[in-house]
């Protein structure tokens, strides 16, 4: 007992001096999970939107593939990219396996379905109160999506705050491609199973103290973000 409160003591000794192994440690966390995330709402914002709007040959079968990709197992993803990006691989040539450019590939992965499938659900919600009144305007498919996009803005950033939550928290992936190489790949969730596995459980508590603050952090700007949208709705 007195050894974990030791290590509960180190733990915030190190937050608080912000030591600079665990603030390198979260900087590449963040780094690579924000620009992962930036990355899969480019893409998953107007394919989601897409999908609610257009009608087409096969948009059944291209939600149901979207709203299975959500669960994709981090580690199958991991083992797909490390396939592409290895020397062997398509990709080799490029040198990116154990480097974050990798790691940022396999979290916008698994990252777009999400963003992709709740975008779809938001916009289809709002096709359906705004549709006979944009068709009356004479709004185009293409106008029409922007349309929704802008509208559903607050309900889209509690989306990508719901991508950056998995992403910062993503472990399997990461570690196949990245490799957990310190002052290179080393990321809060891999530097914690590192650590632990080491013993080294200040370092250890101290990201995990991060990490929750994080989410707690990402949970308060969604709830902000629902209130504001409703506000906006009845103004």
């Amino acid at each position: 007992m007195q050894d974990f409160a030791a290590a509960f003591g180190l733990a915030f000794d190190l937050i608080l001096a912000a030591d600079p192994a665990l603030t390198e440690i979260v900087g590449l966390s963040l780094r690579v999970s924000l620009t992962a995330v930036l990355i899969a709402c480019a893409l998953g914002l107007p394919l989601g939107a897409a999908l609610a709007v257009f009608r087409f040959p096969g948009r059944g079968a291209v939600i149901v593939a979207v709203s299975a990709l959500m669960g994709l197992p981090p580690v199958v993803v991991g083992l797909c990219v490390y396939l592409l990006l290895s020397n062997a691989g398509p990709l080799g040539v490029l040198q990116l396996l154990y480097t974050p450019t990798a790691m940022i590939v396999a979290q916008t992965i698994l990252v777009a379905p999400i963003v992709a499938a709740l975008t779809r659900q938001l916009a289809e919600e709002l096709h359906a109160e705004y549709d006979e009144q944009l068709r009356s305007l004479g709004v185009g498919r293409l106008q029409t999506l922007a349309t929704l996009l802008w509208d559903g803005r607050y309900g889209l950033l509690t989306v990508a705050l719901a991508g950056f939550g998995r992403a910062i928290a993503e472990v399997g992936a990461v570690i196949i491609v990245g490799g957990n190489i310190n002052h290179v790949t080393r990321v809060m969730t891999t530097a914690i199973a590192l650590e632990t596995s080491r013993g080294d459980l200040a370092l250890a508590l101290a990201l995990g103290m991060i990490l929750i603050l994080l989410a707690l952090a990402v949970n308060a700007a969604a709830l902000s973000l629902r209130g504001t949208a409703a506000r906006a709705a009845y103004a």
